[in-house]
This record gives C-alpha cells, sequence and structure tokens, in this order.
C-alpha cells in the first residue's frame, strides 16, 4: 500500500460548506505558499460556488482569484469542481460553453477538473471529460454517492465502468451529504479497486458524524486520495480535519508523509480568517454534526444557506419541517442524488410545500427535472405525479444539451453592445453563464 495522497479543500469546499463561500482572496494569499510547500496532493481551490459568489458577495473576479493562486502556488496542482453541463450554474449549458469554459479555467492555471453531474447521467459528462482531455488537463469522474432503493453497489460501479470507458484518469467517489458509512465506503472502495485500474479519490462530509472512520475505512480498501480541511474549517458540515487525519495516519503503512507542523501552524493562520469572516459577515457558520441527515440527504453548504433563505423570509422556525419535507419531494422526483443544482432544486420545492400547501407553487426546475431536462433520474417518476407537474408534456429521453443552441457568440454580442471597456473572453463567458451576476460586476468593474 503507498502513502495515502491528501487533498486539500479549505480555499473551496472547507469555507463553501462552513461559511456559505465567503472566504476572500486577502484572506487566502498569504498562507498560498506555505500551503504549497506542505505537499498536498492538490488544492481545491475553485469551482463549486466559488466562482458565483466571487462576483455576488465577495465583489471579486473569479478568474482573477484563480490567476492570483497560481501565481503564488508553483508546485502543487490546482484543482477545481465541475458540474459537468451545468458547469458552475444550475441548468445545462450549450457545448459552446462547456468548451470555452475549461479551456479558459486551464489557461488561467487549473490542472485537475473534478467533473460530475448530479443525477450521474454520463451522458451530461461526455462534452466536459472530452474537452479537458483535449485540454491535456487530469480529469477526474466523480460518482455522487447517496442512499436510495436505487442506489447500491453495482450501480454505482456501473456509473464508474462509463466513467473509466470515457477516458477519466481517476475517479471520486463524492459524498457530498456524509452519508456513507464507515463499512459501506471499505465495500464500494474495494469493488471500485478490483474492477476499474484507476486511482480512487474519497471526498465525503463530518455532517452526520462518519467523516474520519469513513476515511479511515476507506483507507484500509485501498482508496489513493482523500479530501481534508485544515481544522478551523473541516468537521460539522465540512470534510475531516487534514491535521487530525495527517497525524492518525502517522508510522502506519498509509502515512502520508506531510509535516505535521507546517499544518498545525497554516490552522493557526485560518482560526484568525475564521474570526475575520464572523465579524464581517452576518451568516450562521456550520459548528455541529447532525445524525438526521441520513433521513434527509442534504449537503453541507446547503443546509447553511437554506436556513439563511428561510430566516430572509422570517421563517427560520420551520427549517424542521423543511427537512422532513425533503425525502417525500425526492422520492416523488425519482430519487435524484441531492447536488446542486438538484439539492437546491428538491430544497425549494421543499420549502415552498410546507410555506404554501403541497404542489401549490411549482418551480420551473421542477418542470424540467419532470421533463428530462436535466438528464435520467435513477427511480420513476409516477405517471400521476408527472401528469401534475407537466400536463400531457411528453418528458425527453436523449442528451438535454443537444437541444440548446450556441451561446457564447450571443453573450459577446450582448456586452459589445453595452460598451464595457476591456471585455475578456473570461469575462464573456461568466456573463454567459451568470449574467445576472456578472452584469452588476461589470457596471462597477468594466465602465
Amino acid at each position: 500500500m503507498a502513502k495515502v495522497k491528501i487533498t486539500e479543500t479549505i480555499l473551496r469546499d472547507g469555507h463553501q460548506s462552513i461559511a456559505a463561500t465567503r472566504m476572500r482572496l486577502k484572506d487566502i494569499l498569504p498562507a498560498l505558499e506555505a500551503m504549497d510547500d506542505v505537499g498536498y496532493n492538490a488544492l481545491e481551490c475553485w469551482g463549486g460556488a466559488t466562482f458565483d459568489a466571487c462576483m455576488r458577495f465577495l465583489d471579486e473576479d473569479p478568474w482573477e482569484r484563480l490567476r492570483v493562486i497560481r501565481k503564488h502556488v508553483k508546485k502543487t496542482p490546482l484543482q477545481m469542481l465541475l458540474r459537468g453541463q451545468n458547469i458552475l450554474g444550475y441548468r445545462n449549458y450549450a457545448d459552446d460553453v462547456v468548451y470555452e469554459f475549461i479551456n479558459r479555467a486551464v489557461d488561467n492555471g487549473i490542472d485537475i477538473i473534478r467533473v460530475f453531474d448530479a443525477l450521474n447521467d454520463t451522458r451530461n459528462l461526455e462534452k466536459s471529460i472530452q474537452v479537458g482531455k483535449d485540454a491535456n488537463v487530469h480529469v477526474q469522474g466523480a460518482l455522487v454517492y447517496t442512499i436510495s432503493p436505487i442506489h447500491t453497489p453495482e450501480n454505482f460501479l456501473e456509473v464508474a465502468k462509463q466513467l473509466v470507458s470515457m477516458g477519466v484518469d481517476s475517479l471520486c467517489i463524492k459524498d457530498m451529504s456524509g452519508l456513507l458509512a464507515p463499512y459501506d465506503a471499505y465495500d464500494l472502495v474495494k469493488k471500485l479497486k478490483e474492477n476499474t485500474g484507476i486511482p480512487i479519490e474519497l471526498h465525503t462530509h463530518y455532517t452526520c458524524g462518519f467523516g474520519s472512520m469513513t476515511c479511515l475505512k476507506a483507507i484500509e480498501a485501498g482508496v489513493d486520495i482523500i479530501d481534508t480541511a485544515l481544522s478551523p474549517f473541516a468537521l460539522a458540515t465540512s470534510q475531516p480535519a487534514t491535521e487530525t487525519m495527517v497525524m492518525a495516519l502517522e508510522n502506519t503503512l498509509y502515512d502520508t508523509g506531510l509535516d505535521i507542523h507546517k499544518l498545525l501552524l497554516l490552522g493557526e493562520y485560518f482560526k484568525d480568517v475564521k474570526k475575520n469572516m464572523r465579524a464581517d459577515f452576518d451568516i450562521m457558520m456550520a459548528t455541529q454534526i447532525n445524525p438526521s441527515v441520513r433521513q434527509y440527504q442534504i449537503p453541507g453548504g446547503m443546509l447553511t444557506n437554506l436556513y439563511n433563505q428561510l430566516k430572509d423570509q422570517g421563517a427560520e422556525d420551520r427549517f424542521d419541517e423543511v427537512l422532513a419535507e425533503m425525502p417525500r419531494v425526492r422520492k416523488e422526483l425519482g430519487y435524484p442524488p441531492l447536488v446542486t443544482p438538484t439539492s437546491q432544486i428538491t430544497g425549494s420545492m421543499a420549502a415552498l410545500n410546507v410555506l404554501f400547501g403541497r404542489y401549490k407553487m411549482i418551480p420551473n426546475e421542477v418542470k424540467n427535472i419532470v421533463r428530462g431536462k436535466y438528464g435520467r433520474v435513477p427511480g420513476v417518476i409516477s405517471d400521476e405525479f408527472r401528469k401534475m407537474i407537466i400536463g400531457d408534456e411528453q418528458p425527453i429521453t436523449y442528451r438535454p444539451a443537444d437541444d440548446l443552441s450556441p451561446e457564447i457568440g450571443k453573450a459577446k454580442q450582448e456586452l459589445v453592445a453595452k460598451k464595457f471597456i476591456g471585455i475578456t473572453p473570461e469575462d464573456i463567458v461568466s456573463y454567459a453563464i451568470f449574467p445576472e451576476v456578472a452584469l452588476p460586476f461589470f457596471e462597477k468593474h468594466r465602465r
């Protein structure tokens, strides 16, 4: 057994899960060179919700953030999270946007792209895997882990085999809600190691309280890499703590070889960052585990966002009702794994059901899941439910992006017409994915 490698998530999923993605570039900058010196497998620093949050909440250009990180991190691969055909948004984008986004990300410094589809529909990953491979970066295919009558080890292995046949360089078990129990992790890793022949990474969360135990059993089963976060942004709804896992594996077959003293110093630095963020942003930070997550299966980052959204409506006292409604909605929608964007769609539907009555208000995104516009759901949507949501409309059975016309040219024309100064190819991509967030940002910074 080789040493276990560590991917550090504090620059992306750590603060996304604990602090609603509010870590600023000025918070990150002083630590980068020390982090580069640790010997991590990779630094996960971009993608997920960071792109949107940079422009929406932090008044930062996400591309500039990536370039600055790359400038200071010279030895360690930089990793991002990509939602396949959804890119970083909440719908499918046309193939030309996927092509342009990935190539811009690589040109600005990304080395590893972890790509997943919320429904584990590999048709939605075809384009991003192909573009990533053509751009000569490491493409990691992720299996979105969830629990349902449909999601068996055999089902996950089938998805893994499809990803391997599409040319991914490694596989990730993406357990976004911390649902993966230790012995289930052992069995799943064993099955994947025996049947795929490429490196396996485990990404889990602490939400349920399983995190470190699940990593340990996965390591015993032969997992190659685990994702961890430095302790100030670990545990609760985030990953196991980097320092703890490194110490747990010291002087064993699986010793990571990382210097614990360097990690402890970084931990001290990020304690201060967390303190400052708490003072500067009025947000709830996740602080504890929640074992009942096994029932409602919400990813860590979404728990804090859902609570903050209900709070904005003066309805935070109904949080538990919304959580109880989620499994019912999920079953009716065909058991989608709950990860962006399906977690937000299911969560919003559950909230509307609680606040206004079941299916009295139906968002278009819910209709689109039933229409097949997000891809194949793993389970079955009943005819009765489908009729209630979309009437006599027939759902599609092909790759949803096949219906989409190119979008980059139109985005470029719209930006040119607005006469902004110094618009870059990256800006065009930002606008194509998040027009409503990018426009106010450009109004401020490109006039």
